[in-house]
């Protein structure tokens, strides 16, 4: 009974609950504070489908999403897209971008069996890598699979890494640099360079990222969880010394998070200026790096990346410790990627500047180092 109500109140229809719960009971898991739209879906009735006529929700999101464009926004990353079926985007996002042609249209989805579905039928232009990339490269980072698991990661997803949005912080994760994770933000450089560089898809930074942000304030609605929180208002303080009252002159910054900051400003650079990560293509080594007593597979990644007369071999080291590796490149890759035989060349780090010496022919060993938790970028000009 509403205070001063003549009548109780009477809820028609019924709400739910975001995650489809349908009493006025919610536990404290279930998203209480989301209301379920009605897409023309009858999850109560058996989940049966009324798309015809267009639902009105369906005319009303759209208008909002026209409202937006006109505000030249690049785009929107959808939350939860798969909780909304694909009919409703196959028919949405076309309409959007037959006004906004260049609006980026981007899906949070966790069943990969649902991958091609709205990449295809669905029109969106990228899927976030969280179920695949993303949790194998935190438990590589943590110890709990080994590095040659990226193979299979990138091999599960059959053609579609380009529609791939990677990253290894966002919104709903814990920190790197929290206790929760690594507890140090360098320890996830090898994971940057693999991330990053293996592909021609795009990559997420989120905001305090390349500070090293922890995220174990004691927030308030959020708690001490290793998350920076989206519940409450809040001073991140890696951000906060990086702005320095609007100078962000780096001055309140640490030399450890300048350092950090400055290797990963020189990664993500690397993605924009290198056409071997922009367009190339993409040569996985760790098939014939298995048996190999100079590289540690459980450790260490390494694959090749060409374009045109520029040539990367990039090597990710997981290892806590610095490592001198042996890197054998098959004929096959010769092939494959159209390499030069050199007995002797010299090779530049694109993470260093600095310049080595390697052997660059078939079914040979490339001699290299990396230290903990980093990596390499050589890059072989022919």
């Amino acid at each position: 009974m509403q205070a001063g109500a003549l009548q109780p109140y009477r809820e028609y229809p019924a709400k739910a609950t975001g995650n489809d719960h349908f009493d006025a009971h919610p536990a404290i898991s279930d998203w209480y504070e989301t209301v379920k739209l009605n897409y023309g879906v009858d999850y109560v009735g058996g989940g049966e489908c009324h798309f015809f006529p267009i639902p009105d929700t369906w005319e009303k999101m759209l208008n909002i999403l026209l409202f937006w464009g006109a505000k030249e926004i690049d785009g929107f990353r959808c939350d939860m897209a798969e909780m909304v079926l694909v009919e409703f985007w196959e028919w949405c996002i076309p309409l959007v971008k037959s006004k906004y042609p260049n609006m980026i249209f981007i899906a949070e989805i966790y069943n990969p069996s649902e991958y091609h579905n709205y990449l295809l039928r669905g029109k969106f232009d990228y899927l976030y890598d969280k179920v695949g990339l993303y949790d194998t490269l935190r438990n590589i980072t943590c110890g709990y699979e080994t590095a040659d698991a990226i193979t299979h990661c990138w091999q599960s997803l059959g053609g579609i890494e380009k529609n791939m949005v990677n990253f290894l912080e966002n919104h709903d994760e814990q920190r790197i640099a929290s206790d929760f994770y690594a507890g140090d933000a360098r320890k996830a450089i090898s994971a940057l360079i693999v991330a990053a560089c293996m592909n021609t898809n795009p990559m997420m930074i989120y905001f305090g990222q390349e500070l090293g942000e922890p995220g174990m304030d004691y927030e308030g609605f959020s708690g001490r969880d290793g998350r920076t929180s989206i519940f409450d208002y809040w001073c991140v303080d890696s951000i906060r010394r990086w702005r320095n009252e609007d100078t962000f002159d780096g001055k309140e910054l640490t030399d450890n998070v300048q350092r950090l900051r400055s290797l990963y400003q020189r990664i993500l650079l690397l993605c924009n200026e290198e056409q071997a990560i922009t367009q190339g293509s993409f040569y996985d080594l760790m098939y014939v790096n298995q048996y190999n007593w100079k590289f540690n597979r459980h450790k260490q990644y390494a694959f090749l990346r060409k374009y045109k007369n520029e040539i990367l071999l990039v090597l990710a080291n997981f290892d806590e410790l610095s490592v001198e590796v042996g890197i054998n490149i098959p004929a096959h890759a010769f092939e494959f990627l159209d390499l030069p035989q050199l007995e002797v060349c010299t090779v530049v780090d694109l993470l260093t500047g600095k310049e080595e010496q390697i052997t660059l022919l078939p079914d040979k060993t490339v001699h290299t180092s990396a230290g903990a938790w980093n990596g390499k970028i050589l890059k072989i000009s022919c």
